[in-house]
């Protein structure tokens, strides 16, 4: 298993935002090369993202289906590219003051990685984690600047208007 984790110098609103637009995943999911497919639905129980992922011309098909969501607050995806097996990917928020605490978790489920599974493999899963959040915050943290310079919250909401 790979724990990783990254504080977010935005809130959770902003970093939910990005969790549940499927088709934002390639900006920040290390090693997309295309969104293929997300379900309406997204990111509902069952609700499923189809992704290309792969390093040059090595590509393969890997459907991302969620398991738990919270929204706001945590994402679980079980995560299948066949013929490597499936993982778990759990992303908790946290509120942490104004900015967001994201705590990210991948544990492989069936396939070959069950087998190799062990500190080889989790430091690698956890240097490609690493720069997955990083992209993450920067894009977040972005994002919050945008919506900050148009006077709108995360949400995109008018600032001073939310609850009318």
């Amino acid at each position: 298993m790979s724990r990783d984790r990254r504080l977010i110098l935005s809130p959770p609103s902003t970093v939910w935002n990005l969790l549940s637009d499927g088709f934002r995943y390639g900006e920040w999911v290390s090693g997309t090369q295309q969104v293929m497919a997300v379900d309406p639905h997204w990111p509902d129980v069952g609700a499923r993202l189809r992704v290309r992922v792969g390093v040059g011309p090595l590509t393969l098909d890997d459907t991302c289906v969620v398991r738990i969501c919270e929204p706001g607050r945590r994402l679980e995806l079980e995560a299948k590219a066949d013929p490597f097996g499936a993982a778990r990917i759990a992303m908790n928020l946290v509120p942490w003051g104004e900015h967001t605490l994201f705590l990210l978790e991948w544990h492989p489920l069936r396939g070959p990685g069950t087998r190799i599974h062990g500190l080889p493999v989790d430091y690698l899963v956890s240097i490609r984690n690493g720069m997955m959040l990083t992209k993450l915050a920067r894009i977040a943290v972005r994002e919050q600047q945008s919506h900050e310079q148009q006077g709108r919250d995360p949400a995109g909401v008018p600032a001073g208007t939310a609850g009318r």
